[in-house]
């Protein structure tokens, strides 16, 4: 199970936007989108996953839950509306 040290939120109430950020922000990132409205960002160099962003998340807050464990991140809090 992946841990990370760092953890950064933000969230737009406005765009309904969730995004999370795993440790410090690489140089090198890419992003992709692997759901309809789900994207990931990696470390182009490590391929590390450093952030999940979820759009209309409100409609599926429960989504997060499935996609951190396809990644095998524990992550320590739970996030809910």
């Amino acid at each position: 199970m992946e841990k990370h040290n760092t953890y950064d939120i933000y969230y737009d109430k406005e765009g309904d936007f969730l995004e999370i950020l795993f440790g410090e922000t690489p140089e090198n990132e890419h992003t992709e989108q692997i759901d309809p409205g789900i994207f990931i960002t990696r470390n182009s160099e490590t391929n590390e996953l450093r952030a999940i962003g979820i759009v209309s998340f409100k409609k599926r807050c429960h989504i997060l839950n499935e996609i951190l464990k396809r990644f095998n991140i524990h992550f320590p809090l739970k996030i809910s509306v």
